[in-house]
């Protein structure tokens, strides 16, 4: 097996009552899971994918099945969701990330742009916060499991922050609500793992 299926940082429950454990558990354990094996099978398929990891095969999908595209973006996206993620106000945005936000123009300006992407998404998608070439901030959004490593996106950088618009996401919660679960989703942003991957 090229690829496994990386376990949750935390426990199921840890981001209740934002995110509950049922939903955790179905989430990870099914789809991400799925994901995980689709993705396998489409690399097993393909000799010339041996040896590579998922985000030299995102960066060249544009080439690749759309078996690849749909898992290869599925199995990234939640290991990335699951990592951007932490118990409710467990940390609050410092160091380099902090001034990027600021000159965005604040983090509820930050906030306010990506509930927009992630509302308007139409369908199954993701909203992202990502770092572009020149170092900035840039809030954008993906439909189905695309992301912005991938070549095929026409906003491409580095993600910083990602939320997961699919309904089984939040719909045991949330029911159709996808705009109060995009305001309560971050209680949850893991900030320090956020700015990691801005300075990285």
């Amino acid at each position: 097996m090229a690829f496994e299926l990386p376990p949750l940082p935390y426990a199921y429950d840890a981001l209740e009552p934002v995110i509950s454990k049922e939903t955790m558990t179905f989430h990870h354990d099914k789809h991400h899971k799925a994901y995980t094996d689709k993705l396998n099978e489409g690399v097993a398929a393909d000799p010339g994918l041996a040896g590579h990891g998922i985000e030299q095969i995102l960066a060249k999908v544009g080439s690749l099945p759309p078996l690849i595209r749909n898992n290869g973006g599925g199995y990234w996206n939640h290991d990335f969701f699951w990592k951007i993620m932490g118990p409710a106000g467990s940390t609050q945005p410092s160091g380099a990330l902090k001034d990027a936000i600021d000159a965005y123009g604040g983090l509820d300006k930050l906030k306010e742009d990506f509930n927009a992407k992630g509302v308007g998404q139409f369908g199954s998608g993701w909203a992202w916060v990502i770092k572009t070439a020149d170092g900035a901030l840039k809030v954008t959004s993906t439909p189905n499991q695309d992301n912005p490593l991938m070549d095929v996106v026409a906003d491409k950088g580095t993600p910083i922050l990602g939320n997961d618009v699919w309904e089984h996401a939040y719909y045991l919660t949330y029911k159709n609500d996808r705009p109060g679960y995009l305001k309560a989703w971050w209680e949850l942003v893991n900030w320090n793992e956020a700015g990691k991957r801005f300075d990285a």
